[in-house]
């Protein structure tokens, strides 16, 4: 008998990738390298910021809280990537150690935005900045609870959690460097 599938040229498309698995954490090796160095050189970058404008900061008293928020972001994604990067383990020991850090982000993310708000302070301080600082927050829970599960998407949520995160600090940053000023 003659398979008849098997004489059937493959195609793929140019947006798949033959080989790559959401659920197998050394594929994406050269992702967590990347997102390692880069959250590491925009946690410094927003020292500086911080260290440059403290006074600035200080005057104001949503802003060490998103401060802190984005610090706390940036800190996720190089300890997601860096647990990433560690040989050997299962991934359920993985999807722990992101779930765990996610939630801790998340927690940190209501806290500085929610906790921290005082009477008076007008509610778009905190729907303007809670979102920015949970959605990455809750793709590391969803990235941790999908590797637990072993479907659902896996390591692709920690893309788009490291995204995400990317995406915040940078619009944090901005507004604790310049927009303080204007």
């Amino acid at each position: 008998m003659v398979d008849v599938d098997a004489k059937k040229p493959r195609f793929r498309s140019q947006w798949q990738t033959e080989g790559v698995s959401g659920y197998e954490p050394a594929d994406w090796h050269e992702f967590f390298v990347a997102a390692v160095g880069a959250s590491a050189a925009l946690l410094g970058l927003l020292f500086v910021t911080i260290s440059i404008n403290l006074e600035h900061i200080l005057k104001h008293r949503h802003l060490p809280g998103r401060a802190a928020g984005t610090l706390g972001t940036l800190l996720s994604v190089l300890v997601v990537c860096s647990f990433g990067l560690a040989p050997g383990q299962s991934n359920r020991t993985l999807g722990v150690e992101i779930l765990v850090t996610g939630a801790l982000v998340a927690t940190q993310a209501i806290w500085v935005s929610v906790g921290k708000r005082s009477q008076g302070d007008p509610l778009s301080w905190t729907l303007g900045n809670l979102p920015i600082l949970l959605f990455p927050a809750l793709a590391f829970v969803g990235g941790g609870c999908s590797l637990l599960a072993g479907s659902g998407g896996g390591l692709y949520w920690i893309l788009a959690g490291t995204v995400l995160t990317f995406v915040a600090a940078s619009l944090n940053a901005w507004v604790l460097l310049v927009e303080i000023l204007r």
